[in-house]
């Protein structure tokens, strides 16, 4: 059964508070629970009807089923006697619309005459207004507010999640400022790729750029600037799509280094630094570990398995909690990522944000905050990170199913360090995970002397028919039939013709003699 989404208003000035529209609708739009229930209305957004309509502003707003004003200073253009503001106000008053009212700033005296008249209006009408000062503190009461209308108003099992009710003076203002970057600097086929995972649907299967950029100027990635089709990027637009944020801000890059002993030397063996798209750079910093570090073989049974010194799962968090936790508003500083031969290090600027401790993350027993919550939640819809808490307790116990000790996390010198103490000279202590190698369901289709064939295929021996023949007492056509069952299921390969054929285990390499 499909789930009824409310339609959600948005009334106010647009040209005074456009950057609070676009943040709003980008900021519910993308929550967990309220993307799911509600849908912003814009109208500016909103297609074009076709019909003549003398006031097309309120046919939008007939449509809908919440109402929310937002105020400053401006009171509108008139249309007649009042703003066209001031009518939506008024027409969603006669239809007795769920709504909530926010003003920015402390006090109304300095505002203009009209708009001092307009919220006269409102207080008579009965209504309460909330006040904010930016858009920091102006998503959250959006957030809280439309949790109760839809509990209240229409019954929904809704409860205040975890985004409502982190404070919004300890998310930073880093992520929230316009910047004069053009769209060209953003990654727009990894931004379609990000569109598709919030499920937002194009009219054309096939959109252009235009069509790109606009769709990220709802969900509050970018503005456009001035007239025609200019778009410029928010910060945390170019965190998570910039094709170079450190361009703008040097401190947006990661400095890997891997080296061959136990300590910091002036020739690593390795070297890289990365700045790009967040979900681009954390594959790229995935693999760059796997590039320099050991990759053991363990056979077990019939399987010949590659295992990583590292779990890839536990790097790829590791990286994903610095990008989206780091403190950005710090330019001296930038991540670090250093691997050495008994252990590999993930250093971000900036220690946890109050209530968090370290030694409640070693107890497992916390509530996750974020200082950069936009970007934080563009990881999450690209399934690179979850905001439940369970991103360290599972990098606790990944790093123990595979033979190693559980992270360990320190503060030192403004940076936050994640500690992965690797297996040194104890390459044995290393475990294969229970999820890979041959399935068993293809282990069931093999006789016991298949199997056995297929043991020694995984420990490394090669195959021939005479050397079967010998060992298994069976007739060279049979050796043929069984090796060629192997073959099918991926398990062996056939290497060269006539007298020289010969079977190897699927993925490894002989020399040719």
């Amino acid at each position: 059964m499909v789930e009824k989404r409310y339609r959600v208003f948005i009334s106010s000035v647009q040209k005074e508070l456009e950057t609070e529209r676009i943040a709003v609708a980008g900021g519910v739009s993308i929550d967990n629970q309220l993307g799911r229930y509600c849908e912003i209305i814009l109208f500016e957004k909103e297609p074009l009807s076709g019909r003549k309509v003398a006031k097309p502003y309120l046919e939008c707003l007939g449509t809908c089923d919440i109402y929310i004003l937002i105020l400053d200073r401006e009171y509108g253009k008139p249309l007649g006697i009042i703003s066209a503001t001031h009518e939506e106000y008024r027409y969603a008053q006669s239809r007795a619309m769920p709504m909530m009212i926010l003003v920015r700033g402390d006090y109304d005296s300095d505002r203009k005459r009209e708009t001092q008249d307009f919220f006269a209006e409102i207080k008579r009408d009965g209504h309460v207004y909330r006040r904010f000062h930016d858009r920091l503190d102006l998503l959250p009461e959006i957030k809280r507010g439309l949790h109760r209308i839809l509990r209240e108003s229409f019954g929904m099992p809704i409860e205040d999640s975890l985004e409502t009710t982190i404070e919004a003076g300890r998310a930073s203002m880093f992520e929230q400022q316009i910047l004069s970057i053009p769209e060209d600097d953003l990654d727009l086929d990894l931004a379609m790729a990000w569109l598709k995972a919030t499920d937002y649907s194009f009219d054309v299967e096939k959109p252009d750029k235009r069509a790109v950029l606009n769709a990220l100027r709802e969900r509050g990635l970018v503005l456009k600037t001035g007239k025609g089709f200019n778009y410029t990027a928010v910060a945390s637009g170019l965190l998570f799509l910039g094709k170079n944020p450190s361009t703008r801000f040097p401190q947006c890059r990661i400095l890997m280094d891997a080296y061959s002993g136990v300590e910091p030397d002036p020739n690593p063996r390795d070297q890289l630094t990365l700045s790009g798209p967040a979900p681009h750079i954390v594959e790229r910093a995935v693999d760059f570990v796997a590039a320099n570090t050991r990759h053991p073989i363990r056979v077990a049974g019939i399987n010949r398995i590659k295992l990583d010194e590292y779990p890839s799962e536990v790097i790829r968090e590791a990286i994903v909690n610095a990008i989206a936790h780091r403190d950005y508003e710090d330019a001296s500083r930038t991540i670090y990522l250093k691997v050495f031969f008994d252990r590999a290090e993930v250093l971000s600027p900036g220690n946890l944000l109050p209530p968090l401790t370290i030694a409640k993350l070693n107890r497992g027993n916390y509530e996750p905050c974020s200082r950069n919550p936009m970007l934080a939640q563009y990881l999450t819809h690209m399934s690179l990170m979850e905001q439940r808490g369970s991103g360290i307790r599972r990098m606790q116990s990944i790093m123990v199913d595979h033979g190693l000790e559980p992270p360990e996390y320190s503060f030192k010198d403004g940076y936050f360090r994640v500690l992965l103490k690797g297996p040194a000279d104890k390459v044995d202590r290393l475990k294969v995970p229970s999820s890979v190698g041959i399935s068993a369901a293809i282990e069931e289709r093999l006789t016991e002397r298949q199997r056995k064939m297929a043991e020694l295929l995984a420990s490394g021996e090669v195959l021939t028919s005479g050397y079967c023949q010998k060992e298994f007492g069976i007739s060279g056509v049979t050796v043929v039939q069984d090796l060629a069952i192997l073959v099918d299921l991926g398990i062996a390969e056939r290497i060269g013709r006539g007298r020289g054929t010969r079977y190897i285990f699927r993925g490894a390499i002989v020399k040719e003699s």
